[in-house]
């Protein structure tokens, strides 16, 4: 009889965190735990870990590189412990690697593939996508938004519509779908609610 997986995904976005653990509890038939910040996680794997596979957002509460993985590893040896992001610069991505992650999962991967890529890890392989480790110049040019488009990613990750951005900065609402859609462009976002995710996990805001 096959056993089932055991997996801890630690994530402060508990939007993220539950679609996650249904969609791997739905398709992957994996037994999930959850919690919200480093030290639960911590916590949880001294009390029943090690598990088959650690899932850890690496800008949650409490979570630092190196030192907070190496110590996830540590704890949850010989399982791997792997990193699960809206968005990983290539030095967090080379950083997580190097600090003995086994694997740097986005969050708005297909279904499948993040299924797909949970298994790879849980075969002893290490998953990274190559855009996750390739630097690139332009990228980092990229991501200097100007201070109106910061103005707007805050609102935006505040929850707030075009119309009160407009109205909060004292501009034209079609400025702001204008702004919206520059800074999107920069991230890399295919939409507001992902460059809020995005702005988010790189502490733009």
């Amino acid at each position: 009889m096959t056993k089932t997986p055991r997996l801890l995904i630690a994530d402060d976005h508990e939007l993220v965190r539950a679609t996650v653990a249904a969609l791997l509890g739905a398709k992957g038939a994996m037994d999930v735990t959850e919690c919200a910040d480093m030290p639960s996680a911590l916590r949880f794997i001294g009390q029943e870990g090690p598990f088959d596979l650690v899932l850890l957002d690496f800008t949650m509460p409490g979570m630092t590189l190196p030192d907070s993985l190496e110590l996830a590893v540590k704890q949850n040896a010989p399982h791997p412990v792997a990193m699960l992001s809206g968005t990983a610069p290539p030095d967090i991505a080379r950083r997580a690697l190097n600090a003995g992650a086994k694997g740097i999962l986005s969050k708005d991967m297909a279904p499948e593939t993040l299924v797909n890529a949970i298994h790879i890890i849980l075969s002893g392989d290490t998953y990274a996508p190559p855009a996750y480790l390739n630097g690139d110049r332009d990228a980092g040019r990229a991501m200097r938004l100007t201070p109106r488009e910061m103005d707007v990613l805050r609102g935006i990750c505040d929850g707030k519509a075009n119309k009160e951005i407009a109205r909060d900065l004292d501009v034209q609402e079609v400025t702001v779908k204008l702004h919206v859609k520059t800074l999107s462009r920069k991230l890399g976002a295919r939409n507001r609610t992902h460059a809020a995710m995005i702005g988010r996990d790189l502490k733009l805001v």
